[in-house]
């Protein structure tokens, strides 16, 4: 299984409407599209600390998309990743780092 990690790095003075993210983007439109893919599930991270006591989290939300194998994700993205992308202006204006990883323990 991999995991595609979706990492938005807290920034002063940038916006993050977590409620749209996690039930319109993800919960909505990334499981609509992807769902029927080779999608397994989402998750979505809420940043509040970082790892020493009152530092801040070093990213304001993080995604996560599981599938099966690369191959599924790479298909998922080809058909939607450009509508997908499209709609991060609707929720914030940070931009994105991502990660795929391949799972080896769980």
């Amino acid at each position: 299984m991999i995991r595609v990690s979706v990492m938005y790095p807290t920034t002063e003075g940038k916006k993050f409407d977590y409620d749209y993210y996690a039930n319109k983007h993800m919960k909505g439109l990334v499981q609509q599209r992807w769902g029927s893919m080779g999608l397994v599930k989402v998750e979505v991270d809420r940043g509040i600390a970082g790892g020493a006591p009152g530092a801040p989290a070093p990213y304001a939300a993080v995604g996560q998309v599981y599938f099966r194998s690369l191959e599924d994700f790479q298909k998922a993205s080809k058909a939607h990743g450009k509508e997908l992308f499209a709609d991060v202006p609707n929720f914030t204006d940070i931009t994105p780092q991502v990660q795929i990883a391949e799972i080896i323990l769980q």
